[in-house]
């Protein structure tokens, strides 16, 4: 379970979050959607632990994530909107470093690391260097270090973003398994096709709060819409910001 109550955040004069609060449940996916700028990535890395608010918490499994941010870390599996990677590490020890960060060291590491490779089905590249991986070998590394300590939370920012069709259809698949198996996900995106047909539930932002949520028929059933797009159209009142 994620949560976040009541966070405040400027930068400078801009106030990105105002008195935010949304919840995310095990055993679903949650979508944050918004136009940019309107605090979904700021509220993500709050719950990362990269940023303090001036008010409200953040909580990781009843963890708050400011008292006690190893904890909450540990419970915590990260999909970043970036594909870094060490270059001169090969994938297996990319993985087994970010198993290491998690508190899984020696035997316990290497057999993790080995596990989380076999599930992903990236044998074929473990013992590779990742520098010239492409597009979608770089996901599953990624993917697999976020993973490999195993979450019961995950979080993504926009993680399709310069995928190919088949690397996305895996990811996909890969967050259905992970919802189905009662984890709880949360992600955000510009994709209303993708959050349509991932999402469980969805919660609109606007100006750093939450203006709607519920799943995707259910704001569509609220604005008179038939589309979640024009759902989202109505909810923040513009276009302005919106990325199909």
């Amino acid at each position: 379970m994620l949560e976040v109550r009541q966070l405040t955040k400027h930068f400078g004069d801009i106030k990105a979050l105002d008195q935010l609060s949304f919840r995310a449940e095990d055993g679903q996916i949650t979508g944050i959607l918004g136009p940019n700028g309107a605090g979904k990535t700021t509220a993500l890395r709050v719950l990362y632990g990269l940023l303090k608010t001036e008010t409200g918490s953040a909580q990781v499994d009843d963890i708050d994530v400011a008292k006690e941010p190893l904890a909450a870390r540990r419970k915590l599996g990260v999909f970043p909107d970036k594909f870094g990677l060490y270059e001169r590490l090969t994938a297996f020890e990319q993985i087994a470093y970010f198993a290491g960060l998690h508190g899984l060291t020696g035997n316990a590491g290497k057999a993790a690391t080995q596990a989380i490779i076999e599930k992903l089905s990236l044998q074929d590249i473990a013992h590779r260097r990742t520098q010239g991986f492409s597009q979608g070998q770089r996901m599953k590394v990624v993917l697999a270090q976020a993973l490999v300590h195993q979450p019961q939370n995950f979080v993504l920012d926009e993680p399709t973003r310069g995928l190919d069709v088949m690397s996305t259809r895996i990811l996909r698949q890969q967050l259905r398994d992970l919802r189905d198996a009662g984890h709880c996900i949360l992600f955000s995106s510009h994709v209303m096709q993708e959050v349509a047909a991932l999402c469980d539930q969805v919660i609109v932002v606007a100006q750093g709060r939450v203006v709607a949520a519920g799943t995707p028929e259910q704001l569509c059933e609220q604005t008179g819409q038939t589309q979640l797009e024009e759902a989202f159209v109505a909810l923040i009142g513009s276009d302005e910001g919106i990325a199909a």
